[in-house]
């Protein structure tokens, strides 16, 4: 492949490509909800939990504000609070260790694998030995792709302890034919508009196979409240919004179509940077992972600012996710972490480089971007 240097602009996410595609469907669905005046829950929400229940494979679905919301309240519903301890990753987005702060509880960390970017399995056991105050393992699954979730359920079990999903980035993913967010005690979703299924907002869903869990969870969100103005439990605001419920219920009927375009992109990828001999780590889905939908294509290159920096003054957009690790942020100091705990994490914070992967970006497009990464390291 022949090094490419321009101008062309390829930004990291169009979400405006997305949206010409369907526009008529999503103004009508607006129009219809504003004409009704009703905002709050509802039928809207109602109608997308029985979708997201079944795309999902579980029995029940529970709209909220947003993912973050979602992790907090599924840590609710477990009665996760004060004095107890949650296992995680410190390589995520911060809402993870967030929502475990949030209620009181402390974050435990476990170091990822480097070529899934998912909890290492190998790790967990003897935290939860280190840990005895552990009552819920999150792992998470990053960019599209689920964790090695038959060990952790095992060990889980084992050590009488919650298995939640951090399913935000991961919608429709699946592993060993099972999908996200019915693996564990507890599903989490987001719906932010640069996810794979992206609201016009904040959205969340939190999905469950526990009818218990379930009724907890949709009292949670109001409040605590089963009855109006009837409060067995305190809990939070939590909505999730019927326009918003509308929207997703547009979007979800394409979101198959949407997640074969980010495989394909990534295919086309793996096919380029192959064919260049480029000197990047191509993200490789592990074999239980038997569908990944690709939140993220993320490479990993030497010099990975000045590539990024070389791809802007080209017109590409990248991301960096994320370039500190949990452990290393100023607000979990009283942790006791320091550099060099979590050496992996480390390592793909200084090292991955997130590609535009959406459905639109276009074989040429692409083709382009490797050519500038080829062209770069040359």
């Amino acid at each position: 492949m022949p090094a490419v240097v321009g101008t062309k602009k390829i930004p990291l996410l169009d979400l405006q490509a997305q949206h010409n595609t369907i526009r008529g469907e999503v103004l009508a669905e607006i129009t219809r909800v504003i004409d009704s005046q009703k905002f709050i829950m509802g039928e809207d929400v109602q109608a997308l939990e029985r979708q997201i229940a079944s795309y999902c494979s579980v029995t029940h679905a529970i709209g909220c504000a947003s993912g973050s919301d979602a992790l907090m309240l599924a840590l609710m519903a477990l009665g996760i609070g004060h004095g107890d301890e949650v296992l995680t990753v410190p390589f995520t987005f911060f809402a993870t260790a967030g929502a475990i702060h949030r209620l009181g509880a402390t974050p435990v960390f476990v170091d990822v694998e480097p070529a899934t970017f998912n909890i290492d399995v190998t790790q967990i056991e003897a935290a939860l030995k280190q840990h005895p105050k552990i009552k819920a393992i999150m792992p998470v699954h990053l960019f599209g792709g689920c964790a090695d979730m038959d060990p952790i359920c095992e060990i889980a079990k084992k050590h009488g302890v919650a298995v939640v999903e951090d399913a935000a980035q991961c919608i429709g993913a699946e592993y060993k034919g099972r999908r996200a967010g019915s693996i564990g005690e507890i599903g989490c979703f987001s719906f932010f508009p640069s996810k794979n299924l992206g609201a016009f907002g904040d959205g969340g869903m939190v999905t469950t196979n526990d009818p218990k869990l379930a009724d907890r969870l949709k009292a949670l969100r109001v409040h605590g409240s089963i009855k109006k103005y009837y409060h067995e439990m305190v809990g939070v605001n939590s909505r999730l919004d019927a326009l918003q419920a509308a929207i997703l219920q547009v979007k979800l009927r394409h979101l198959d179509t949407w997640s074969a375009g980010r495989q394909r992109n990534a295919d086309a990828y793996r096919r380029l940077f192959t064919e260049a001999h480029a000197p990047v780590i191509l993200p490789q889905p592990a074999p239980y992972q038997t569908r990944h939908v690709y939140n993220q294509f993320v490479i990993r290159g030497q010099r990975r600012d000045e590539l990024q920096a070389y791809l802007k003054e080209n017109g590409v957009g990248t991301e960096v996710y994320y370039p500190l690790s949990l452990h290393q942020q100023p607000c979990f100091a009283n942790l006791g972490y320091k550099t060099g705990d979590f050496p992996v994490s480390e390592q793909l914070a200084a090292d991955s480089l997130a590609l535009p992967i959406y459905p639109e970006v276009g074989a040429d497009n692409i083709q382009h971007v490797v050519g500038l990464i080829q062209s770069f390291y040359k």
